[in-house]
């Protein structure tokens, strides 16, 4: 009997970790090249491009919208979302790069098939990186989508992968192989 006869109902998935992981480089990527284009160093918006960074990879649910906080860096009180608008209302590019990679990852972390398709299909091309990351889970669209139809994912796998090789950099070898496959044993206790 062949692999194909037995594996007739496989279905092959995504991990949504790769998918958020492909799509979230991207905005960073954006950042560093207006960053560079940028010729004043001093101004506020380069400050909260070099600072602030991580407000671009934060869900646009979780942004303070109501409360100043004292931002690092650029030395003034603000909200998380005025930092946001200031950038993304200067550079409609980083904004549609910014605005897909928040489409993509709010689809998957709600399992909403429907919308992904509609983000993905939709997406016009900006000349940006994301540009390539969308097409490549366009090229895959059904493992991509099985993602989020199915809860199935290699995270434990990964998991468990991380603390073999941290036991095998932390253990510097073992002189008899039972002993590493007892201590192994013994981590996934």
């Amino acid at each position: 009997m062949n692999l194909n006869a037995r594996l007739v109902y496989a279905r092959i998935i995504i991990d949504r970790f790769h998918i958020v992981q492909l799509v979230g480089r991207e905005p960073g990527n954006a950042r560093i090249s207006l960053m560079k284009n940028m010729n004043d160093c001093h101004c506020r918006e380069y400050k909260i491009l070099k600072a602030h960074w991580r407000l671009f990879h934060k869900d646009s649910a979780d942004l303070e919208a109501a409360r100043s906080v004292y931002l690092q860096g650029v030395n003034e009180y603000m909200t998380q979302q005025n930092a946001l608008d200031l950038i993304v209302k200067n550079h409609p590019q980083f904004e549609k790069v910014c605005d897909a990679y928040q489409d993509v990852f709010n689809a998957l972390k709600e399992k909403n098939r429907e919308r992904l398709i509609d983000v993905l299909e939709n997406y016009r091309r900006s000349g940006q990186n994301m540009d390539t990351a969308i097409s490549i889970l366009k090229k895959n669209m059904t493992a991509v989508l099985n993602s989020v139809e199915y809860d199935f994912s290699n995270g434990p796998v990964e998991g468990i992968n991380r603390r073999i090789k941290s036991l095998k950099c932390s253990c510097f070898g073992f002189r008899n192989l039972d002993n590493f496959r007892k201590r192994i044993a013994l981590i996934r206790s």
